[in-house]
């Protein structure tokens, strides 16, 4: 199986508190872990959003280095996107 290399950008909304951020985390190291290796996590908490988003003017941030296979960025983009708590979600192949 050829594996890439990955890195995904996660803004979680801060509004039901830090609290509610931290399953979401877990819940996507859980999925990403199931599909592929993680190499690092890189929590950057909770910064302020250059514009706003649903209304909201901060996001707490997690950058995630990842290796999997080709198909599972399109999965986890799709459960990012139907996921709340989830304002943004960039993934980019190294």
């Amino acid at each position: 199986m050829i594996t890439n290399k990955y890195e995904a950008v996660m803004i979680f909304s801060v509004a039901a508190g830090e609290e509610a951020v931290t399953p979401l985390i877990e819940k996507f190291k859980a999925l990403i872990e199931a599909n592929g290796t993680i190499e690092n996590v890189d929590d950057w908490g909770k910064r302020r959003l250059a514009y706003l988003i649903n209304d909201e003017a901060e996001g707490h941030y997690v950058i995630t280095a990842f290796e999997s296979a080709a198909e599972f960025p399109a999965e986890l983009e799709r459960v990012a996107k139907i996921t709340d708590g989830v304002l943004r979600t960039m993934i980019i192949k190294k």
